[in-house]
């Protein structure tokens, strides 16, 4: 049994539990992470996942139950709510509802991210690239001072944007700068996410060589 009152079911790879993780550790809260291998998913993980996905938060209430959150988002918004320290939400209604706005934003983006670094198809691959790099432009438009998102506080945002820039850290270098290109702002806030302890050890030690071995496992362009 965990020693812990949270336990925080992932998947080694997977963005939405990084983000996941990236508040417990800004929380500094304590909890046991269990990864789970999504090609061949164990009966007890798809009896307590309603939709088949990581990450799943377990809490232990004091009844000596657990209780079961899903969806990423879900999770960071009741850490945020539960935990102690500073919310991760600027005080500001407005503020606040751009930030989240851009939370939204970052779905698509996550998306176009994710098929540029794993087309086998060129042509796929320049037109997710491009896609990309056109959201890009428009948070270089949004960012200002920095070092974060919403200025010298790191955010719920930062939370969510680190997990994909993390990936462009890892392919080619060329490749990676050819697309942040111009757009100093968003390359200074990528280069403040990448040394954030938090961002840091939200994944293992091994993660990058984890990654290009998906990459090569499904014939990537980009598979070193």
């Amino acid at each position: 049994m965990s020693t812990h009152g949270l336990t925080l079911i992932s998947h080694p790879l997977c963005p939405f539990v990084q983000r996941s993780a990236i508040v417990l550790l800004e929380k500094n809260v304590p909890f046991e992470r269990v990864n789970v291998d999504l090609s061949a998913k164990p009966d007890w993980f798809l009896a307590l996942s309603p939709n088949g996905k990581v990450p799943l938060l377990k809490v232990h209430q004091a009844n000596g139950e657990d209780a079961l959150i899903f969806e990423s988002m879900v999770i960071c918004e009741y850490l945020n709510e539960t935990q102690d320290g500073d919310s991760m939400y600027a005080d500001d209604a407005l503020v606040r509802a751009r930030q989240r706005a851009w939370i939204a934003f970052s779905t698509s983006m996550l998306g176009n991210a994710w098929q540029f670094l794993n087309a086998t198809d060129r042509a796929i691959a320049d037109s997710k690239r491009a896609l990309f790099r056109v959201q890009l432009e428009r948070i270089e438009a949004e960012l200002s001072v920095g070092p974060y998102f919403s200025g010298a506080e790191f955010s719920m945002v930062d939370a969510v944007y680190a997990p994909i820039f993390r990936y462009f850290s890892i392919i080619d270098a060329s490749v990676s700068e050819a697309i942040f290109d111009g757009l100093p702002r968003t390359s200074l806030w990528k280069a403040a996410l990448a040394k954030r302890e938090s961002v840091k050890a939200a994944v293992s030690s091994d993660y990058a060589e984890l990654f290009q071995h998906h990459l090569r496992q499904h014939s990537a362009i980009l598979a070193a």
